[in-house]
């Protein structure tokens, strides 16, 4: 994927990535498996924010990158981990760029589930295309806004990462 084509953002809040957190918090409130009174919930933690910043890559020659940001956070009794970077080709308003962002959901395993089953849905239109994509495989969901130009990959890592490359 050619970073040129991609639009910063923060200007473009397409409708693919709305669906997306909407189904993330959906699922993060408990949507999916129940538990019995007396079954114990082994929730693993999340990796901490500080040890993921580093897989987050410098520039690309000719490009600047914002300083890496993260948090881990406790979440209704289990913790969450975010990554994330974005890049410029240059200054000014209507420059190439891309922004990387890594989610440690291995606390919440129906968050995966649930997510990776709506990348199950591939469909095209005039204003663009949404598709399921396996790289190196991984399973992952690949969509493209054609008036924006704004191309967002997200990819299922170890069953635990959500790589999303804007």
């Amino acid at each position: 994927m050619k970073p040129s084509g991609l639009v910063y953002q923060q200007q473009c809040c397409s409708a693919a990535r709305a669906g997306f957190f909407a189904l993330a918090l959906l699922a993060s409130f408990g949507v999916g498996t129940s538990y019995g009174q007396n079954e114990p919930l082994l929730v693993p933690d999340a990796v901490d924010y500080e040890k993921l910043l580093p897989i987050l890559p410098d520039a690309p020659q000719g490009w600047t990158a914002d300083k890496p940001e993260g948090s881990t956070e406790d979440v209704g009794g289990f913790r969450l981990t975010n990554v994330h970077r974005d890049y410029r080709k240059s200054e000014g308003d209507n420059v190439p760029t891309a922004a990387i962002s890594i989610l440690d959901s291995v606390a919440n395993p129906d968050y995966v589930s649930a997510t990776t089953a709506a990348w199950n849905n591939n469909s095209e239109t005039s204003e663009g295309y949404s598709k399921s994509v396996t790289i190196d495989g991984n399973p992952g969901f690949e969509a493209f806004e054609k008036e924006s130009k704004h191309a967002t990959l997200w990819v299922m890592i170890a069953n635990r990462y959500f790589l999303q490359i804007e």
